[in-house]
């Protein structure tokens, strides 16, 4: 096992510059490194000249929201739902290298599966919270078909995870239901374009129903969720109802992906598959990821960077 001097935090400049602006995961992190005796130190992220870098010198590097492969890179980020993050050789969310890993129910301790999925269930749908603020007061809500959940597409790079656009995803939502179905837009939707198009669909098919409540209302009311890749897909996980993926994601295991539009209708039309919904959200959160919250943060870190086969 190759042993590296030390470890690289690429990080914004700004929490580079002030420590105390990182996020609590560097936070502890850093300081647990510290008092292990374990060099370490934060550079303002340059992701155009890191592999530059990373090849000039012989230390291990973790890379905020990154997705660089090289031996002695982890990727760092939010897996979805906090404390839980990726760190990851590939990259985060829908680059991590658990998209490639194999779900095996069988291989999963059902007793603390069982008390993981209850704590997490707890913490976020009884308690109606998410990633997101959400209106606490409670909507009225019809029964619906389907519920489809817009992203963002002003942040992201929509041609590296989408199969279809959002418009196409609900359009055929609409075509192959006969039922409700309820769009929410993204909370940090600010293009007034976005809702006018909605509007003008809700004129056009009436059992279409815009809604900006609580996702875990929606999605108790709803028998399916539909989505590109967003975090909701796996809110739904805790709500064990199907989900069907409209692009590339780490968490597709349980669900049905489409990858065009006929796939869609065709995921639509089928009936419901069984999912092991708890086995799946303790593997998914509790093997593969890091727990930002845990007292052991650092351990579980020191053995993802000694599971790349170097050592501190």
């Amino acid at each position: 096992m190759a042993a590296m001097s030390e470890i690289v935090f690429h990080l914004p400049r700004d929490w580079v510059a002030d420590p105390s602006a990182m996020l609590p995961f560097y936070r502890k992190l850093t300081a647990g490194l510290s008092e292990a005796g374990i060099g370490w130190r934060a550079v303002p992220i340059d992701r155009n000249a890191l592999p530059g870098k990373i090849d000039d010198d012989d230390a291990f590097h973790i890379v905020n929201h990154g997705q660089l492969r090289h031996p002695r890179v982890l990727n760092a980020g939010i897996a979805y739902i906090y404390p839980f993050w990726n760190l990851d050789p590939q990259g985060i969310r829908a680059f991590s290298s658990i998209a490639d890993k194999s779900f095996r129910p069988a291989r999963v301790d059902a007793d603390k599966a069982q008390a993981f999925f209850r704590r997490l269930r707890a913490r976020l749908v009884e308690a109606r919270v998410s990633r997101y603020e959400q209106p606490q007061e409670p909507g009225a809500l019809p029964d619906a078909q389907a519920a489809v959940f817009f992203q963002s597409e002003t942040h992201r790079i929509v041609g590296e995870t989408c199969y279809m656009d959002r418009w196409t995803m609900l359009q055929t939502v609409l075509d192959a239901t006969n039922g409700t179905v309820i769009v929410k837009p993204h909370p940090r939707e600010l293009d007034s374009a976005v809702y006018d198009r909605l509007i003008a669909l809700r004129d056009a098919h009436p059992r279409l129903q815009i809604s900006t409540g609580n996702i875990h209302d929606i999605i108790a009311a709803s028998d399916r969720v539909v989505t590109i890749n967003s975090a909701v897909g796996v809110e739904a996980y805790l709500h064990r109802k199907p989900v069907i993926l409209c692009g590339k994601t780490d968490f597709h295991h349980i669900a049905t992906t489409a990858q065009d539009p006929a796939a869609l209708a065709a995921a639509l039309a089928a009936p419901a598959p069984a999912r092991q919904y708890a086995k799946y959200v303790y593997w998914y959160f509790g093997l593969n990821c890091v727990n930002a919250g845990a007292d052991a943060l650092t351990g579980q870190v020191l053995r993802r960077v000694r599971a790349t086969g170097h050592a501190i």
